[in-house]
């Protein structure tokens, strides 16, 4: 169990790193997440990642880096998984309205205890495929799970007419471009600098209506 001052040191140092400012309470409430993740994961095998450093430069650095990209009153999180970037952006970033979808009823069952005992306000956790997910979000959010034209097949309908959709994906994904909708056009490619990834590429690609 790594030491939580160590633990918020790397943190700390990666938010400066990143350029972010917080608010006051947010360091405290990213590393009770990060805890409880670690906790739970033991348990329901929840991320493949165990040792709590690499947690915090692999989920949470990884999960605020596009922050900054992040519009809108309100959030789609798709195929969140254990909340990433879901639950670091709305820790971040209060005040927006926020759905975290997966289809994973282990994962769904953590989200919610986050969001209980982490008292993320106006969070909610959904359990559902994303294609049968209903509304209209500003900002829609998917951390590689699926390729660009799958994942805009499924969930393209969420994102609203004047909204922004948020893709991490690891290496630069110029090969997925041919295969996005007609209805969907590149606003750009970020590269992404995760403070404590080393090598490891990360791009975020943003998409908007035509």
């Amino acid at each position: 169990m790594a030491d939580r001052a160590a633990l918020q040191t790397q943190l700390e140092r990666g938010i400066d790193a990143l350029g972010l400012r917080l608010p006051a309470e947010a360091v405290p409430r990213l590393l009770d997440y990060q805890a409880l993740l670690e906790r739970w994961n033991g348990t329901y095998n929840l991320t493949a990642i165990r040792d709590p450093s690499e947690m915090i430069s692999r989920h949470l650095l990884d999960s605020l880096a596009i922050l900054p990209h992040v519009q809108g009153e309100t959030l789609a999180d798709l195929g969140t998984g254990p909340g990433l970037p879901g639950i670091p952006l709305a820790i971040a970033a209060p005040g927006r309205q926020v759905l975290l979808v997966d289809s994973n009823g282990k994962k769904v069952r953590f989200l919610r205890e986050a969001i209980r005992s982490l008292k993320l306000e106006g969070v909610r956790a959904l359990q559902s495929r994303v294609e049968d997910v209903e509304g209209e979000y500003d900002c829609v959010t998917a951390r590689a799970f699926a390729s660009l034209a799958d994942m805009l097949a499924w969930g393209g309908h969420l994102l609203a007419p004047s909204g922004i959709w948020l893709a991490m994906k690891g290496k630069s994904p110029e090969e997925e471009l041919a295969g996005v909708p007609d209805g969907f056009a590149l606003e750009g490619i970020h590269v992404l600098d995760v403070p404590g990834l080393g090598t490891a590429e990360r791009h975020l690609v943003a998409l908007r209506r035509r």
